[in-house]
């Protein structure tokens, strides 16, 4: 048995499948990605505190020869250990490594691969079916947010995709609904984008805000954030069922409808959902960045090919 390995028995310390699963558990529950394992880092505390261990197990140091600088290196055990663990999972393509992360995100951490958030997801007995919805980042999914968001606006946009078919739903599909899902919450800062609501899950793992189709799917509206609002859930329906459409200024128009439905409706206690769409000087809440803004085209595309089909006689 090597020096290192007599350690970790005589301190019984976590085996590393054991450390292994932790950390795609942890992944999980810190959005997908991790740092990596220094002292003072958060993350190295508190997975050691998930395996209950005690001081020494914490501190411990290993020291090692380092023949190249015929020098000794001390290494904490722990620390050692979690990235031992961190390696192997790489390894089997469940993380990928800061080196490789850094060159997508520009960020020097660990982060799921869409095969360990499966695994994850097992690990946590959560239904793989709740992928879409949930806000934890998978490596395969923030390269199509990267190539969403460096995507050249261009100025005659067409939020048509004349080439999608709906023939069957495929990984790649998939990834990509997620991916438009991830970029349009991300550019509007989780927030709707018609009341500014901000807020998600107690467990941090859903956001409330919902990504919006302009030109809706069953239409072949495009997966491009030019053709995506962050919404609500009730402004997402609002908005899908012709309640309200933009301007070119993205200025709120609401129906006209609103003000004949009965007393009551669309009242939440002191808020009136019809007076705050009916305000004329509604504007959305936008991203920072202007070539993420709504295009022109896919807002005409809602207003005069839907909206004024729901709303007849209205211009």
């Amino acid at each position: 048995m090597s020096y290192e390995g007599k350690m970790l028995e005589d301190l019984a310390m976590p085996t590393r499948k054991d450390v292994e699963h932790a950390l795609l558990k942890t992944l999980f529950n810190h959005n997908g990605v991790i740092k990596e394992f220094a002292t003072g880092e958060e993350i190295v505390t508190e997975i050691a505190n998930d395996f209950n261990l005690d001081e020494k197990q914490r501190t411990v140091v290993l020291e090692r020869i380092y023949r190249k600088e015929n020098r000794i290196v001390k290494t904490a055990l722990w620390h050692r250990l979690l990235y031992r663990a961190a390696d192997s999972l790489a390894k089997d393509k469940l993380v990928s490594r800061p080196t490789t992360t850094i060159l997508l995100t520009k960020k020097k951490e660990w982060m799921l691969t869409e095969n360990g958030y499966d695994e994850a997801l097992k690990l946590l007995n959560i239904p793989k079916a709740q992928k879409e919805f949930l806000s934890t980042k998978s490596f395969e999914v923030q390269k199509i947010v990267k190539k969403l968001k460096e995507t050249v606006r261009p100025d005659n946009y067409d939020p048509i995709d004349k080439n999608k078919k709906f023939i069957k739903t495929t990984r790649d599909a998939v990834l990509r609904t997620r991916g438009f899902r991830q970029a349009v919450i991300e550019a509007y800062d989780y927030k709707c984008a018609v009341c500014g609501m901000k807020l998600n899950s107690p467990n941090s793992s859903f956001w409330e805000v919902e990504a919006a189709h302009i030109v809706p799917h069953s239409s072949m509206g495009k997966d491009d954030i030019w053709n995506g609002l962050s919404l609500c859930r009730l402004h997402h329906w609002a908005f899908d069922v012709g309640w309200f459409t933009l301007l070119d200024d993205y200025t709120v128009k609401a129906s006209s409808k609103l003000n004949h439905l009965p007393k009551g409706y669309g009242q939440m206690g002191e808020y009136n959902f019809s007076r705050q769409l009916t305000d004329n000087s509604s504007k959305l809440f936008l991203p920072k960045r202007k070539e993420m803004f709504p295009h022109v085209n896919s807002i005409r595309w809602h207003r005069e090919k839907f909206f004024i089909e729901q709303n007849r006689g209205e211009r």
